[in-house]
């Protein structure tokens, strides 16, 4: 049999278990409550394994791995630790309780709907909602376009092969999601879970073992050298430029905190012994699949090379002078494993990505309908409202395809200015909300228009290619300032602390919300 074959079958196996899930679970959905947040009954390891491929998508397996393993060699696998310790480690700990408590207690099921009852601002919960729908649609394009890379390298599908890809995954990940909705994506993420911690295991063995085994091959990176990256750097502890690498942990661990799609986990747990072993589950499983993720891609320039006379490697696609960062990974593959085994990493980064899509897109679609729809129609009961949330995730999927097709945008891009934005936005409101009676409207506004300020501004200036902003540019570069301004990871990383400096700052010298709200919301934390 043909791995092509072999990788069909396993396709074909897989989409089928995860239909059939979406099948069963939809019995069991019997409210808006259910297909939102599972009942609020969802167990630790459901849980745990629902928060970490929320995480991981082929965004971190094929963008991230390949642009910073490329830059920073192994030390990329400091991003992998401090997603497992700053992105779910502490965040389980540190306000897991407080959130399962503090949105019950107000019976928030979204984001939108927790601003909008802790702070009593309807007009905060409607700006909430809006920002959570536009921005992870680059996100989620993100995803597929990583996708429509790996998938377009293994079955040979040439220019407008990735695009069928593309819109085979959206109607997938549709099918499972509007059929069981937050059930059914716990139990596929449990399943895809365990995919992708066997998956990475066997891929990062494989990569250090054609080379030549680990120490050979960190002796083989620390030979490699060129203008922006010295020799003996890349096979290092911190590499060849660990402040920037510092931005990337930033942006891909504190950014979990702010994100809607994670902290929504943490509404649905079941108790509070849950939270505790869903901490450990959950850092496991990070520092295994991002981990090993990051360090696998730190070995990219042993299997992919820019320079037409090194014969030995794959020679990758250069744009502005940039080697393309995207097409690394999907080339490591081919060369380091053998064909019949890259049918299970397609399945792996089928299952990081599917876990992904389905959540972002059932955010996305519940927070317009809670929170924009139904507080303007009357008698907009549950049947309605359900389809309502159907309907916005098909409308989600179809703008998120559209721009996915577009290949101008890169992987780490079209990602980093989505968290950005959103965490950008929403971090400071939302861990000083749950901790800070004194936390004000007003500077849940002023992290608002930081975040998204300073987000946007970025991608406007420095990003979109426009010529009046060549100048600016170059005054940047300039500069020479250690921290790469001009990169969208670090604008997100700026965005994130602003808003954790903005808020208490701001809440000093203006009013906090009524002493009747507030004592409302922190209640509950002291009942048993």
């Amino acid at each position: 049999m043909s791995s092509k074959a072999a990788t069909f079958i396993i396709l074909a196996i897989y989409v089928a278990v995860m239909i059939g899930i979406g099948f069963y679970t939809s019995g069991k959905t019997k409210s808006a409550k259910d297909f939102m947040l599972g009942g609020r009954n969802v167990g630790s390891w459901l849980t745990a394994f629902s928060y970490g491929t929320t995480y991981f998508s082929a965004v971190v397996f094929i963008g991230y791995a390949g642009q910073f393993g490329w830059s920073y060699g192994v030390s990329a696998a400091w991003v992998g630790i401090g997603n497992a310790i700053i992105g779910s480690l502490i965040p389980f700990f540190l306000i897991g309780r407080r959130t399962r408590l503090m949105t019950k207690q107000l019976r928030a099921k979204t984001m939108p709907e927790f601003f909008g009852k802790r702070f009593n601002s309807d007009m905060l919960k409607t700006v909430t909602s809006l920002i959570v729908f536009i921005f992870l649609i680059p996100y989620t394009a993100s995803v597929y376009n990583g996708l429509s890379r790996l998938f377009g390298m293994v079955f040979e599908l040439g220019e407008h092969g990735g695009t069928i890809i593309i819109l085979l995954m959206a109607v997938l990940s549709a099918i499972y999601v509007i059929l069981g909705g937050y059930k059914a994506t716990a139990i596929n993420d449990f399943i895809q879970g365990i995919i992708m911690l066997v998956g990475i295991a066997t891929v990062v063995v494989l990569t250090v073992k054609g080379k030549d085994g680990l120490s050979i091959a960190l002796d083989s990176l620390n030979a490699v050298s060129d203008k922006s990256t010295p020799a003996n750097t890349l096979g290092s502890l911190f590499g060849p430029d660990p402040f920037n690498l510092f931005g990337v942990v930033i942006l891909t661990s504190l950014g979990t905190w702010g994100l809607p799609q994670m902290v929504q986990k943490f509404y649905a747990i079941k108790d509070e012994d849950a939270i505790k072993k869903g901490a450990v589950i959950s850092t496991f499983f990070a520092l295994v699949v991002a981990g090993g993720s990051y360090f696998m891609g730190g070995f990219v320039r042993l299997y992919c090379t820019t320079d037409p006379a090194v014969t030995d490697r794959t020679l990758i696609e250069v744009v502005n002078g940039k080697p393309v960062y995207d097409t690394m990974v999907p080339a490591l593959i081919q060369q380091a494993l053998p064909n019949m085994l890259i049918g299970l990493v397609v399945v792996l980064v089928l299952s990081a990505s599917l876990s992904t899509l389905s959540s972002l897109v059932l955010t996305s679609s519940s927070t317009l309908t809670n929170d924009l729809i139904k507080p303007r129609v009357k008698d907009f009961d549950d049947k309605k409202q359900m389809f309502c949330i159907r309907m916005f995730i098909a409308v989600f999927l179809v703008i998120s395809v559209i721009i996915a097709c577009n290949k101008n945008a890169s992987i780490s891009t079209l990602m980093s200015y989505s968290w950005g934005a959103l965490s950008g936005a929403f971090l400071g409101p939302f861990l000083y909300g749950l901790f800070m009676k004194k936390a004000s409207i007003a500077a849940v506004i002023s992290s608002f228009v930081t975040g998204l300020g300073i987000t946007v501004g970025h991608m406007i200036l420095f990003s979109m290619n426009i010529s009046a902003f060549d100048g600016l540019k170059q005054a940047v570069i300039d500069l020479n300032c250690p921290l790469n301004l001009l990169s969208p990871v670090n604008a997100g990383a700026i965005a994130m602390i602003v808003s954790l400096i903005v808020v208490p700052v701001v809440s000093c010298f203006t009013k906090a919300p009524d002493e009747k709200i507030v004592t409302e919301a922190f209640d509950c934390l002291n009942k048993e």
